[in-house]
């Protein structure tokens, strides 16, 4: 029997939105390979995401999101396949729960995809340098960026990151979720986020938690 990694699992569900026990069955079943496991579970009809790949999602919501009175806004479009999807409470909930998180958040991509060449090359500067400046050889230090490359991903990065009313799942996963529930392929496409004074110096408060707090009323 092949051994099933971690990773492989990961892969799966990205690329179907099927449950991790699901594609975890199904890897075992065709013995680690993914392309069999992506055909099994569309036969089982698990696989929510992969066969929406390339359908075109031109409909959906720009949602706004003001909080602090003021203080913050959010703009975001979230994209469907449907008018009928689009104009469902369901939905409707679920793009303001996107808009939440990027106020709360602060993500400057939706995608890693998105983050320029440039930015994500100088992020790697400083985390090599770090990794040297701890006694690290050059060889190790090269693996330990992969590492922590990570950890920037979900700071900038909507996707990657922890959602706020649920931090055991990311926005992918969220997304995910949301995809397998109304049939559909949902984009979240882009957004804009507005903080009241940014850019110049002044005290700083915990906004993501103030944002939970409004959630939680």
């Amino acid at each position: 029997m092949a051994e099933i990694s971690a990773a492989q699992v990961k892969e799966l569900r990205e690329r179907t939105g099927a449950g991790m026990l699901d594609c975890k069955k199904a890897l075992v079943q065709c013995e680690g390979d993914i392309d069999k496991a992506i055909d099994a579970l569309r036969e089982k009809g698990l696989a929510a995401a992969a066969k929406k790949e390339g359908r075109v999602a031109a409909e959906g919501l720009v949602e706004s999101y003001i909080h602090g009175g003021g203080r913050i806004g959010v703009l975001v479009e979230v994209n469907c396949e449907t008018d009928f999807v689009a104009r469902s409470e369901d939905y409707h909930r679920f793009v303001r729960d996107i808009a939440m998180q990027i106020a709360a958040a602060r993500p400057e991509y939706v995608t890693t995809s998105d983050i320029p060449a440039e930015i994500l090359e100088h992020e790697r500067e400083i985390l090599r340098a770090q990794a040297l400046n701890e006694g690290k050889p050059a060889q190790i230090a090269e693996k330990m960026i992969e590492g922590r490359i990570g950890k920037f991903y979900k700071e900038v990065c909507l996707m990657e990151q922890p959602f706020v009313k649920d931090p055991d799942k990311t926005i992918k996963e969220i997304l995910l979720d949301q995809i397998a529930k109304v049939g559909e392929k949902i984009s979240i496409r882009r957004f804009a986020r507005f903080e009241l004074g940014e850019g110049i110096e002044k005290k700083q408060s915990n906004f993501a938690d103030e944002v939970m707090r409004e959630i939680e009323r």
